[in-house]
């Protein structure tokens, strides 16, 4: 079984332990590589600068202090200036792509 599947949660914990578990996770599979994860990194990177940063006690608190970041972060409106064209993958990647 691979890491990234919930298997593992049976290998570490009792099976009514691991169920539990297995119930509150929502997992999402991603690409390992790809220039969206380094953006998705960088925001998770500044997410705990900014509002994680500190000990936060109870979870409606940290719910409330989520939602403010995420509401300020959306606000922003921040823009990613992709670099890497179609064009670089069709050079870079031209194994992937048919001969026309």
């Amino acid at each position: 079984m691979t890491p990234s599947t919930t298997g593992s949660l049976y290998e570490a914990f009792d099976p009514e332990t691991a169920r539990a578990l297995t119930e509150r996770l929502e997992i999402h599979y991603t690409p390992k590589h790809g220039s969206w994860l380094n953006i998705a990194e960088i925001e998770l990177s500044a997410l705990t600068r900014q509002c994680l940063g500190h000990r936060l006690d109870r979870l409606d608190t940290l719910n409330h202090e989520l939602a403010a970041w995420q509401h300020a972060t959306n606000t922003d409106r921040r823009q990613v200036n992709w670099q890497f064209t179609s064009a670089d993958a069709r050079t870079k990647l031209r194994h992937l792509y048919p001969e026309n």
